[in-house]
């Protein structure tokens, strides 16, 4: 029980095979309950709660709430782009210490093949114009937001081949884009879309659905809107929106600046911190590699393959002639661990705390289908090292110490790494360095006093701090300006 649609010469050829009579006319009478017929592109705004995908405090918790306060999508569906600006400000959960919330402005866009954010310059800031950052692993989530759309779906369901079935009173439509991007829709007995489903490429999480909830429906310009949307991702929440506005055609025309349509370089920077040390730099998100008498033991590998590929070529180069056996994984935010399971197909050896090995076993058993990497291809089994409290790697001359950071509200399995001999000390997100003459902030930072609180805890002699974020390598005194203790307080 399915219906066809095939474009052909411009028109529409509809072909139904065993569905019901109510149901024959689903998407065209859907279609004009929407309004589409009419419809190029469409603005709604509202308010409500966005989650931060990827950044769960532990692995069984759902994704970190935000408030609201405003909420613009700006669709254009004849050119596939968008525009999203979101106001927010973190809820800070019962129990956690969280640094002071400030209100974060984001600005995002896709057009097509590319996505990007713009970040307006700082008052008084020397040079005004705007920062264009490219965003390419945004791309198939902020496309999947345009055709999860009601007026996106049914239009892309007109010109797709979608397939409907008989399901009770409703109707399941579903059609395939780009070859590879599968959508299922629900229409009730009202011609309202009420669920949209399809499903993206993850690093962590593989083919990941995105659910996408719309119910109360009510008229607005143009057609009829839900004035309530849910859209969850991985299984919790990233967005519940209530719809104040909507305006139909209003003028989205969005161009791809030449910055946006740049492929971002992966650059990897080894700057040797000690012998047989290197502090692995060249983007957002750092890496250390620590040479041992038959391995390399690399800290994080974050972001994703590229990333990591990049990194292995990287340590061929400065430690040549050594596989890189184990792999140091912080913690399970999506942005620092990635990169994993590269190495898990290059054969080493995960560590890292003990909740952290349970998920990834269960996530990294879902395909990888939408976008193979290279342990879905190899199929190889992970390795992991997993403890509670401390873990020590040794080959007899140098000692690597991971400590489990004790009462940080950022993770619940969060471990920082310690080189006693070196006295470096590994950690990321508990302390991010600022520039060296970048005034003291506004407010401790509570991960950064729980991190030095930890480091008194375990008497841990620290000379120099490998930040995973930040610019630049710092001491013991800068965590120490950071968190508000001063000489004479020490």
């Amino acid at each position: 029980m399915h219906k066809l649609l095939y474009p052909t010469a411009g028109l529409i050829a509809l072909i139904f095979t065993g569905c019901s009579s109510l149901h024959q006319d689903s998407i065209k009478l859907a279609s004009d309950t929407a309004g589409v017929a009419n419809l190029k592109s469409i603005e709604f705004t509202g308010v409500g709660r966005w989650y931060q995908f990827g950044q769960a405090p532990n692995p069984d918790l759902p994704w970190p709430p935000f408030a609201v306060k405003n909420y613009t999508a700006d669709i254009n569906y004849e050119t596939a782009s968008a525009r999203v600006q979101i106001s927010r400000l973190q809820e800070i959960e019962p129990g956690r210490n969280r640094p002071q919330p400030t209100e974060q402005k984001v600005d995002q866009y896709v057009s097509g093949a590319f996505a990007w954010n713009v970040a307006q310059a700082a008052a008084g800031a020397t040079n005004p114009t705007p920062n264009i950052t490219p965003q390419p692993t945004a791309t198939e989530e902020r496309a999947a937001e345009i055709w999860a759309t009601p007026q996106g779906f049914l239009r892309a369901a007109q010109t797709h081949q979608a397939k409907i079935e008989d399901k009770g009173d409703d109707s399941e439509v579903s059609f395939t884009l780009d070859g590879k991007y599968r959508y299922v829709g629900t229409l009730n007995a009202k011609h309202q879309l009420t669920n949209v489903k399809t499903w993206i490429d993850n690093p962590v999480l593989g083919d990941t659905l995105v659910e996408t909830q719309y119910s109360d429906y009510k008229a607005f310009d143009g057609g009829l809107f839900p004035s309530h949307i849910v859209r969850l991702q991985g299984g919790y929440p990233v967005l519940d929106l209530n719809v104040n506005t909507v305006k139909a055609n209003p003028a989205v025309d969005i161009s791809l600046p030449a910055e946006a349509a740049k492929k971002p370089n992966i650059i990897v920077a080894a700057n040797k911190l000690a012998e047989g040390v290197y502090y692995l730099t060249g983007g957002t998100h750092h890496s250390v590699a620590i040479e041992q008498l038959n391995q390399i033991v690399l800290v994080e590998a974050p972001q994703n393959e590229e990333r990591s590929l990049a990194l292995i070529e990287k340590l061929k180069e400065t430690i040549p002639n050594k596989p890189i056996k184990t792999v140091i994984n912080t913690h399970a935010h999506f942005d620092h661990s990635g990169g994993l399971r590269t190495f898990v197909d290059a054969g080493a050896t995960i560590v890292t705390h003990q909740p952290n090995q349970a998920y990834y076993e269960k996530v990294w058993s879902v395909p990888h289908s939408i976008n193979p990497d290279n342990l879905e291809k190899s199929k190889k089994t992970a390795n992991f090292i997993s403890f509670d409290g401390k873990q020590v790697i040794s080959d007899g001359k140098r000692n690597i110490e991971i400590h489990a950071l004790a009462g940080n509200s950022h993770n619940d399995a969060f471990v920082a790494v310690y080189l006693p001999k070196e006295k470096i000390l590994i950690e990321a997100d508990a302390y991010t360095p600022q520039t060296a003459n970048a005034p003291a902030p506004s407010s401790v930072n509570p991960y950064s006093l729980n991190l030095y609180e930890n480091i008194q805890r375990l008497k841990l002699d620290v000379g120099q701090i490998a930040a995973l974020h930040g610019p630049r390598v710092v001491t013991l005194v800068d965590l120490r300006n950071a968190i508000g203790i001063t000489k004479a307080s020490r």
